[in-house]
């Protein structure tokens, strides 16, 4: 009977109509970058498996009365056993004032890996791989490879997600003072960043809480390390969509002031990419 319904594709079948569905019932759990923290965890998009991030929006009011708004749309696909390659193009718009851009501000395309399990003695950890590639009128002149270790540890009261990260790369020239930096999507690039989150989850109403406090060091030359504290909840709407929104604060730096996001995910999986038995 299992070498029949290997054949006929229905162990295929039956993957896309429960197991897709099963761990989007649960994606509520895993915290992405940017929604609605930026600190993330070391687990990635399950295999077979796609997350569409239908509108990921920021808002930002700077120091000065400088307005930024993006829209970051993505998609992940779990390509293999804990691993994700993802794709995105983040749209800008800068308003300072006497001087308004918008437009794609570079195109992402990064790929993570979960390096192992979380156990009793050991916290799960794992490693993203970035690049921004210069697409766009808002983007920046050169493509910026980045890296990212990442740790997380579960304990019954809460979770703690710790991200290390470093941008390799020539710096740009200083942002101007009050004006639209040249690129946008470089003014998000950091040099380095390091921060940590904690988020607690409720399961019975399929919702996690989370808060965050990070570094980074500006890709911009003479720039200082601005600090940045934020809080969010992701919640799960219906068993393949999860809604996330935040609430955060640059603490110093020329970017000082609040911001806000709200996103959403879409799983799901195509039955034509589950493999079929011999």
């Amino acid at each position: 009977m299992r070498s029949f319904l290997n054949r006929s594709g229905f162990t295929a079948l039956l993957g896309l109509g429960l197991a897709a569905p099963a761990r989007a019932q649960t994606d509520y759990y895993n915290t992405d970058r940017g929604r609605p923290v930026q600190i993330e965890d070391a687990y990635v998009t399950e295999r077979y498996a796609f997350e569409l991030k239908l509108a990921p929006v920021w808002l930002e009011r700077q120091r000065g009365g400088i307005y930024n708004w993006g829209l970051d749309p993505e998609i992940a696909y779990g390509i293999s056993p804990r691993t994700q390659i993802e794709v995105g193009l983040p749209l800008v718009y800068t308003d300072a004032g006497v001087a308004r851009r918008s437009g794609i501000a570079g195109l992402e395309l990064s790929v993570m890996h979960t390096l192992n399990r979380e156990t009793e003695t050991w916290p799960a950890l794992g490693i993203r791989a970035d690049l921004l590639a210069p697409v766009g009128g808002l983007a920046p002149d050169r493509a910026y490879p980045t890296v990212t270790g990442i740790a997380t540890r579960t304990y019954r009261w809460a979770r703690f997600n710790v991200n290390g990260q470093y941008t390799f790369g020539s710096a740009l020239p200083a942002a101007p003072v009050g004006g639209v930096v040249t690129g946008a999507g470089a003014a998000e690039v950091s040099r380095w960043l390091l921060g940590g989150a904690v988020d607690k989850t409720f399961p019975l109403q399929a919702m996690l809480v989370t808060a965050e406090f990070f570094g980074r060091e500006p890709i911009h030359e003479g720039e200082p390390v601005e600090y940045s504290t934020s809080g969010g909840v992701r919640y799960q709407l219906t068993p393949t969509l999860v809604l996330d929104g935040g609430l955060g604060r640059r603490l110093n730096g020329t970017a000082e002031g609040w911001y806000v996001t709200f996103g959403s995910a879409y799983a799901f999986s195509l039955a034509s990419l589950f493999p079929t038995g011999r």
